[in-house]
């Protein structure tokens, strides 16, 4: 069963803005950049990169949304992050060269412009400003991975890491005077797969939710009913996390 949330916000963790790298950039460095590129559609599924592998062309997600996700050796997957449009996936393997740490797929059928790392490198040569981008991009990597690492480590409960989770979603959706609501095209066992637990309990989680009035289902769109409830839940686990 798919739920259904455009995820608008930066993805799966919300810290703050990704995928700026660009905003920032003089019209001259964007040309440049520009000319360097070639664009190419994707279809849904399809892996853009694999974690261990040796970065030779830097991706740009243009159109669509690709999923970050680590695995282990058993074949367990955590989903870092959904990238959204903009976003250069796995800038910091780009940046230093060494293997990807993450594995890239897209979730449906994206467009995505490519261009050789030696091209990129030299980019940063011409235009030496656009490293405070690019080292800003990294840094909110890294804070996203905090993130995730806080709703994992510190929330003892599926209830209150799927609380989170929702939480953070919900900061880049749709607000009313009454609701908070959004789309994403995750499964309940890729959300899962975000806070480390298995579509069952997703499933039983989401339904739970529902019967305290919490969050409501309609079609592809998921309401947060009542945020408070949902923000004090969560707060309840956490306060109860850090005293232990």
């Amino acid at each position: 069963m798919r739920i259904g949330c455009e995820i608008v916000p930066n993805g799966a963790l919300q810290c703050s803005r990704a995928g700026e790298f660009f905003t920032s950039l003089s019209p001259e460095a964007r040309s440049d950049f520009q000319s360097l590129e070639s664009l190419n559609d994707y279809p849904g599924s399809a892996i853009l990169f694999l974690e261990g592998e040796t970065p030779s062309r830097v991706l740009i997600l243009r159109e669509g949304q690709s999923k970050l996700s680590i695995n282990s050796i058993g074949g367990k997957r955590l989903i870092l992050g959904i990238a959204r449009p903009t976003e250069i996936l796995g800038l910091t393997s780009a940046l230093s060269g060494n293997p990807y740490e993450v594995t890239a797929e897209t979730m449906y059928p994206c467009k995505i412009s490519s261009l050789s790392r030696q091209d990129f490198l030299g980019f940063f040569v011409r235009h030496r400003v656009a490293y405070q981008s690019a080292f800003r991009e990294v840094s909110l990597d890294y804070s996203r991975a905090c993130e995730q690492l806080r709703t994992l480590g510190l929330a003892i409960t599926a209830q209150a890491k799927l609380a989170r989770l929702l939480l953070e979603w919900c900061a880049g959706g749709h607000e009313t005077e009454r609701d908070n609501r959004f789309t994403i095209f995750l499964t309940h066992e890729e959300i899962g797969e975000c806070i480390g637990t298995s579509r069952e309990t997703v499933t039983r989680t989401l339904n739970d939710f529902q019967h305290r009035l919490l969050v409501e289902l309609h079609g592809s769109t998921l309401v947060i009913s009542n945020r408070s409830a949902l923000e004090r839940y969560a707060g309840n686990n956490l306060r109860r996390d850090r005293a232990s």
